[in-house]
């Protein structure tokens, strides 16, 4: 569980760099997210207590103080310390320029941790952006203000570290995720994965389980309906559309699956996940002033 106020937006009126959601977030003990993939580029920053990101079989213990960088279409997991959890502020964003600021800052995949000790300007960008939760022109300028001053902050003294972490990768599982990521909209199959890897189905599979703790096809499944969730939440595509960008070849197909996995249709999912951060956003109004 978390205690979360998040703002997600799915106008566009900036190109070079732009919002696409933010939030903060207070998690309880072991509350984790993932492995899931996100749409977007997200930048998270721990303000208290501590946590566990891990891409692949690299796995970073963070703390207070320290961040990580989520890109487009990786899978990520990340969690919370059973003693110590975390509470962290993030952002969603992309843009056509999004690689060279991120490079401006020291972020990339190469290097996806970083550190400051700007822990309450960050804070502040963050909280004013939830504040200005409506779309009037007034508040989409403030916004990207806001999203450009984070980038400023951060820019300072930004002190790229590398933390404790687990070092190597199983080259058949990367070259497998690559796959995955690179064609996950098209109609692919486990054998299609093992094809690719050079690898037997049954020993891919051995592998998946070994170090992801999931099959082959639970993690391609899985990652289509992440990216699934994201689109629902975060765009206006027809559910034929986002069924066809996840690899599925009909809106039916895909929703007997959406609601197998989840339990609940990809309709009634955009239905619920809208209202309900709407109206957590709503009602804790006057948290967010005493954050």
């Amino acid at each position: 569980m978390e205690d979360a106020y998040v703002l997600q937006l799915s106008n566009r009126k900036f190109s070079e760099l732009y919002l696409c959601s933010c939030g903060y977030s207070k998690c309880e003990p072991l509350h984790s997210f993932g492995p899931a993939v996100r749409p977007d580029y997200l930048i998270h920053y721990i303000l208290k207590g501590k946590g566990r990101y891990c891409i692949g079989d690299t796995t970073y213990c963070l703390e207070a103080g320290q961040g990580f960088l989520i890109e487009p279409n990786v899978l990520t997991f990340y969690q919370a310390d059973v003693d110590e959890p975390w509470e962290y502020l993030w952002l969603g964003f992309n843009g056509t320029n999004v690689r060279e600021y991120l490079r401006d800052i020291g972020l990339s995949s190469g290097q996806p941790i970083y550190r400051s000790d700007h822990a309450s300007e960050l804070k502040e960008a963050v909280i004013r952006m939830l504040k200005n939760s409506t779309g009037s022109i007034t508040s989409q300028y403030e916004r990207q203000s806001l999203l450009y001053s984070f980038f400023a902050v951060l820019s300072q003294d930004i002190e790229i570290g590398t933390p404790k972490g687990q070092d190597g990768e199983n080259v058949h599982i990367s070259r497998a995720v690559e796959f995955v990521r690179n064609n996950y909209f098209n109609a692919i199959r486990v054998t299609d994965i093992a094809k690719y890897v050079c690898v037997d189905r049954t020993y891919l599979y051995e592998l998946f389980r070994r170090y992801l703790h999931v099959s082959v096809q639970d993690y391609l499944t899985n990652y289509r309906l992440t990216r699934a969730a994201e689109l629902l939440t975060l765009t206006e595509l027809k559910l034929e559309e986002i069924a066809l960008s996840c690899g599925y070849q009909s809106a039916y197909s895909f929703g007997k699956v959406f609601k197998a996995k989840r339990g609940i249709t990809p309709a009634k999912y955009r239905e619920k996940s809208r209202s309900e951060t709407k109206e957590h956003l709503e009602e804790n109004i006057d948290t967010l002033e005493s954050l």
